[in-house]
């Protein structure tokens, strides 16, 4: 009876563990997607666009005579709003911190997701004037 009590418990041990394995395969899937939209997103909406300032970890950039931010809110997103953080677009979600970095004209930023995932963006803004 035992030995049935052992070979149950292992099988349910055994399903638990591929169904862990394959939920894991399927957040990181997730989020890769969720990444190359984000990218692409960033990518089309900073061209063009001229680098004001990095500051207190956001991006200041301005666009055909707007001033538009980027930054991680205090939620689990990374956002896009106006110069002065009013009105707002979630761009990405399930973040736990980021670090954004200016050299120039060359903008970094490091992100790390509440399941310990890390991704980092780089941009190269246009030379202006």
């Amino acid at each position: 009876m035992a030995l049935v009590i052992l070979s149950g418990s292992l099988l349910v041990f055994e399903g638990l563990s591929k169904l862990i394995s394959h939920e894991v395969r399927y957040q990181s899937k997730v989020l890769q997607k969720d990444w190359l939209l984000f990218s692409d997103q960033l990518r089309a909406e900073w061209a063009q666009a001229a680098l004001v300032r990095v500051e207190n970890n956001r991006i200041y950039i301005n666009k055909e005579g707007q001033g538009l931010a980027f930054g991680k809110s205090r939620s689990d997103d990374f956002r896009k709003t106006n110069e002065k953080g009013q009105g707002y677009q979630p761009m990405l979600y399930g973040l736990q911190a980021t670090e954004i970095v200016q050299e120039g004209r060359l903008v970094r930023m490091d992100f790390t997701f509440t399941n310990g995932e890390e991704r980092t963006f780089i941009y190269a803004f246009e030379k202006t004037g």
